[in-house]
This record gives structure tokens, C-alpha cells and sequence, in this order.
């Protein structure tokens, strides 16, 4: 390889690391009246439970039991 082209590729290297360093606006233009964040729905209308609050506690409940270390060490 060139020492001219290493040179310059090493030279360069440092702006294109630099360069994704930038800070990027970060402010929302604001709309009067308006609610410009994620809609609040309850978690059990969501697709997979269709809207049924026992179903998605059953799931809740199956999924804390799961995760509780007395419980499953011992087997249920």
C-alpha cells in the first residue's frame, strides 16, 4: 500500500469518528390541544387478549410465578 494513502486514511480515520459524535436536535415541534405522545390503553386490549382483563391477569399471575425463585425451587 501507498505510505501517502495510509497516511491520509489514518488522517481522515478521526473526522469519522468525531463526526457521528454530534448532538441532534432532540425537541418535538409543539401542536396546541394536542397529545403527541403513545395513545394509554389498557394492557389487556391489546391482540393477544382481545379485551379479556381475566385472561390477561391468569397470564400475569402465570408469568409472576414463573419468575419467583421459592416457587420454583420447590416445585410449585
Amino acid at each position: 500500500m501507498n505510505a501517502r494513502l495510509v497516511a491520509a486514511i489514518l488522517l481522515a480515520l478521526p473526522l469519522f469518528v468525531a463526526a457521528g459524535c454530534g448532538e441532534q436536535q432532540a425537541v418535538t415541534v409543539f401542536k396546541q390541544g394536542t397529545y403527541q405522545g403513545k395513545p394509554d390503553a389498557r394492557p389487556w386490549d391489546s391482540a393477544d387478549f382481545k379485551g379479556d382483563k381475566a385472561e390477561w391477569e391468569r397470564a400475569i399471575n402465570t408469568r409472576m410465578t414463573g419468575q419467583n425463585e421459592y416457587v420454583r425451587i420447590k416445585g410449585g
